[in-house]
């Protein structure tokens, strides 16, 4: 009790392992300026939430590991930055087409055997689906749109469509549209209505997330939404343009989906130890999913090139990896969710530390493995919804065909779409370990550091810290 008017100058010791067992006074006994200046170092850090570590050594032992992954990163991205993607003549299949925006100025109604809109067979089987349809449009209501052009060399051009009844758009009067453009074909046919321009709702969307993102994060949302749009910079003027140039696809993934992580996870969560345990834990879990990616997609055979879009581009660009590109991806889908997982750990971890500062590694690494259950169950859960849910058109087309399970598991198609979530899975389910014990070892060093530093001062400081977190595991 004698000790008892020296603790109110050091309030951050109040948690600390001298009120475990008692070991505590004799530390206070043998060197009660070393401890006092250790309290005040280690509550200073506390303060500030996710500070660098106290100890010089780990610092420099953390540098040492992403100091030249940096560089790594830095280099790759100055040898494989591209130039400009090589030309092609446009196909004027999908996406390779010239567009236009236009304007519907007129609608009216006819009927579909006047306009000529009927496609019934010439044998009049209206038994099939095909013929059903072209029969309901000869006895239906079609429309005729009149669109004029708004931009282009052909601005204030106008064209008119016949838009069938059975059609899945139909078009209404000053609704503003997309047009394909083909300059080879007849005049009144180079112009044909592909989509409808959603420039507006989309942006107001887009708006309302980045208030929502801001009302709720305040600085750290700013931030997030920063990050946001580098990495999209990062996608659109690097990984892009470089596997279009031939550019081998995973190690430009690679490379652009590390720029991105030290970019959103620095400027999200700032340049401390807490962020860097973050990074290496996303590494390793990158790592390992594009090794289990590409030892699996050359398993099953997978090339990648399982629909439409992915033939126009082996077709356009016949150099290009498909199955590379498919493992690419998959690195790049699931850095957002690894980003999510490691950067949750490793605070759970810290907050852990910030309780009980003499927690050792070992119960440091219990109790956030015991969180990171809870989290491996959702975000598994949500990367297979994820997945399936940009799959239920297929879906639902093997389930109106009555396939098997096995043969819809065995398609090409479906098969790329499991072995993209389950090597995901498994690197997110591995992130979580990884991660919680590289977090427990560097705040189990930062505490060991000053603690050592006191037994520099007096030789009965240094095990009174150890035999006193001994003592309050044996009580509980």
């Amino acid at each position: 009790m004698e000790q008892y008017p020296y603790q109110p100058p050091d309030p951050h010791r109040r948690d600390g392992a001298e009120q475990g067992t008692g070991h505590g006074h004799q530390a206070a006994e043998t060197g009660h300026g070393a401890a006092s200046g250790q309290g005040h170092a280690h509550g200073h850090s506390h303060s500030h939430g996710p500070a660098a570590p106290v100890s010089q050594h780990l610092r420099k032992v953390i540098a040492a590991i992403l100091v030249p992954f940096t560089a790594a990163v830095l280099v790759g991205l100055v040898v494989l930055w591209p130039g400009q993607a090589p030309a092609h003549k446009r196909t004027g299949v999908g996406f390779d087409r010239q567009t236009q925006q236009a304007t519907v100025t007129r609608v009216v109604e006819l009927s579909c055997a006047s306009a000529n809109a009927s496609g019934v067979p010439p044998t009049g089987d209206t038994s099939t689906a095909e013929g059903s349809s072209a029969q309901q449009q000869a006895d239906g209501t079609c429309k005729k749109a009149t669109i004029r052009v708004d931009t282009g060399k052909d601005k204030g051009r106008t064209f008119t469509e016949i838009v069938q009844p059975d059609q899945s758009r139909q078009l209404h009067q000053d609704e503003k549209v997309v047009v394909a453009y083909e300059p080879s074909a007849p005049k009144e046919l180079q112009y044909a209505v592909t989509d409808v321009n959603r420039k507006f709702p989309m942006t107001l969307l887009a708006g309302v997330f980045a208030v929502a993102v801001v009302l709720v994060g305040r600085l750290r949302g700013v931030m997030a939404l920063v990050a946001l749009a580098v990495s999209f910079l990062v996608l659109t003027l690097f990984i892009l343009p470089a596997i279009l140039e031939g550019s081998n696809p995973l190690l430009v993934a690679v490379i652009g989906s590390s720029a991105i992580m030290l970019i959103a996870l620095y400027l999200c969560h700032g340049l401390s130890a807490r962020t860097s345990v973050a990074v290496l834990g996303t590494l390793i879990s990158l790592a390992l999913i594009g090794v289990l990616g590409s030892l699996f997609i050359g398993w099953a055979a997978l090339t990648g090139n399982t629909d439409d879009n992915t033939g126009l581009i082996h077709g356009l660009y016949p150099s290009i990896d498909m199955s590379g590109l498919l493992l690419a991806g998959v690195i790049i889908g699931s850095l957002g969710v690894l980003d999510d997982v490691t950067v949750t750990q490793t605070s759970a971890v810290w907050e852990l530390h910030e309780a009980n500062p003499s927690m050792g590694w070992r119960g440091l690494y219990r109790a956030g493995i015991r969180i990171g259950r809870d989290h491996i169950a959702s975000v598994v859960n949500t990367l297979v919804l994820a997945y399936a849910g940009a799959a239920l058109p297929l879906l639902l087309l093997f389930s109106i065909a009555q396939s098997s399970v096995g043969t819809v598991a065995n398609s090409e198609l479906v098969a790329e779409e499991i072995v993209r979530t389950l090597v995901g899975s498994i690197g997110l389910v591995a992130s979580v370990p990884v991660t919680t014990a590289l977090a427990a070892l560097v705040v189990s060093a930062d505490r060991a550091a000053p603690d050592a530093g006191a037994a520099g001062a007096s030789a009965g400081a240094r095990p009174a810290p150890a035999r006193g977190g001994r003592g309050r595991r044996r009580k509980r």
